[in-house]
């Protein structure tokens, strides 16, 4: 059955909404997955605050035309049936959440994605994208090589007063 009029207006108004505020959006071909599996991508992305989209191309071509930053954005890639995956947090969430759902049904293959600046992502960059750790992980290590050389001072202050308590321990039990 078609969709209404009113509806693909509501639709794209939507995807304009999303793809306004979009740090990162990546989309997969998803032929031979079942509604059941579908859903399943639909939870896995909102426990990582990205949205995941079934539209057709034709009203992401829309949306696309009424974002500034999308305009002149290249849209060969979209061709077949998308889903589309979209994070106003993380640039890289998007891509992972497809990827990592991808591992486990082969149904889904990563196609390509959209960067938070307009930038057309092709196939490879977006798996390449999707292998890089997320911002909080990133976050995380950066933290952790900063407080390193605190730990490391600690502990060796720590280990030289623990020598000179013994020492004077020993003298004094001599």
């Amino acid at each position: 059955m078609a969709i209404s009029r009113d509806k693909k207006q509501t639709l794209v108004a939507e995807l304009t909404e999303l793809l306004k505020d979009a740090k990162g959006t990546a989309f997969a071909r998803y032929q031979g997955l079942s509604v059941a599996e579908l859903q399943e991508l639909r939870k896995a992305a909102r426990e990582a605050n990205v949205v995941i989209k079934v539209v057709k191309n034709r009203l992401v071509h829309v949306a696309l035309q009424s974002v500034d930053t999308y305009k002149e954005t290249e849209t060969d890639l979209l061709v077949g049936q998308l889903v589309y995956a979209i994070s106003a947090e993380d640039e890289v969430m998007p891509a992972k959440v497809l990827d990592t759902f991808a591992k486990t049904h082969p149904a889904l293959q990563l196609a390509g994605g959209f960067s938070g600046e307009g930038l057309s992502i092709n196939e490879a960059d977006i798996k390449a994208l999707a292998g890089l750790p997320s911002k909080d992980q990133l976050i995380a290590e950066v933290v952790a090589q900063l407080l390193s050389p605190v730990h490391d001072t600690v502990g060796a202050l720590g280990g030289n007063l623990h020598g000179l308590l013994d020492g004077i321990e020993a003298k004094a039990a001599a």
